[in-house]
C-alpha cells in the first residue's frame, strides 16, 4: 500500500526570511493525522534569505540530518562544530543529552534550499555527536545511493536508529528497483521531478508513505531528484 502525501497538503509557514514546507507536524503546524512514520518524525523543506538564519536554539534525543540542496547552510554548535553545508554534503548531528546550535545562510545574495530531517534514536540520553560527509552526484545517478544508516556502511554517515536512507538522481525513463524486508516500513519523498512508484504517480514535494510492500519499482518520467527511507 502506498499512501500519497500531495505536496500542497503539507504545512506551510512565511515568515519572511523563511518559507518552510512540512511534511509532518511541526512548530504551529498540527495534523492528528500526520505526527510521522515510524521513526521518521521530520521533513521540513525550508528555504532561508541570504544573510539570514536560525539563531541559537536547543535540541535533544534527536537524530537531525541536513541536506542541501542549493546555495549554503553554515552550522556551528556547542559541541564545538563550524562548518558550511553545500549541495552533496549530509550532516547529522545526534541531539543526544542536549546541543545548542545555529543554522545561518552567509551568503549575501543568494538563498539557500534544504530539507531538515529529524528521526527518532533508538535510545535516549546518548551523548551529542556529530558527522558530515560529501556524497558526490555520480554516485546518485541511476541508482539508489546509501547515505545515512544505522552502522555507517557504504561511506554513509550513522544514525542511531535501523534506518536507511537512500538517495537518487534519475534521469527520464531510468528506473531503480528495492526490496523491503518483511515488517519493514518505508517513505519515499520526491524532491524534485516526477516518478511513478509501483504505478503510483508522484510530482515534485510529493511523499509515499508505504507498508506491505515488498518491492518498489521506481521509474522517472522526467529528470528526478528522491529520498528513500527504509524504517524498520
Amino acid at each position: 500500500m502506498i499512501i500519497v502525501r500531495k505536496s500542497t497538503d503539507r504545512g506551510y509557514a512565511d515568515h519572511g526570511w523563511l518559507r518552510s514546507y512540512h511534511s509532518f507536524s511541526f512548530a504551529g503546524y498540527y495534523d492528528p493525522q500526520e505526527m510521522g512514520w515510524g521513526s521518521l518524525r521530520v521533513i521540513n523543506e525550508d528555504r532561508v534569505l541570504s544573510g539570514k538564519g536560525f539563531g541559537t536554539h536547543g535540541h535533544r534525543d534527536m537524530e537531525i540530518i541536513s541536506y542541501v540542496l542549493e546555495g549554503q547552510l553554515q552550522h556551528q554548535d556547542s559541541m564545538g562544530n563550524g562548518t558550511v553545508i553545500q549541495p552533496g554534503d549530509v550532516q547529522r548531528m545526534s541531539a543526544g543529552t542536549g546541543v545548542q546550535h545555529s543554522e545561518f545562510n552567509p551568503s549575501s545574495s543568494e538563498p539557500v534550499h534544504f530539507l531538515q530531517i529529524w528521526i527518532e534514536p533508538a535510545s535516549l540520553g546518548m551523548k551529542p555527536s556529530y558527522e558530515q560527509k560529501f556524497i558526490a552526484s555520480e554516485s546518485k545517478r541511476g541508482r539508489l545511493r546509501l547515505i545515512a544508516s544505522s552502522d555507517g556502511r557504504d561511506d554513509s554517515v550513522k544514525v542511531h536508529q535501523n534506518v536507511d536512507l537512500y538517495a537518487s538522481l534519475l534521469d527520464p525513463d531510468e528506473q531503480v528497483s528495492y526490496r523491503i524486508a518483511d515488517g519493514h516500513l518505508a517513505y519515499l519523498h520526491l524532491v524534485k521531478g516526477i516518478i511513478s512508484v509501483n504505478n503510483t504517480c508522484l510530482s515534485s514535494g510529493d511523499a509515499g508513505k508505504i507498508e506491505s510492500e515488498n518491492e518498489l519499482v521506481i521509474v522517472a518520467k522526467e529528470g528526478s531528484e528522491l529520498l528513500l527511507f527504509d524504517l524498520a
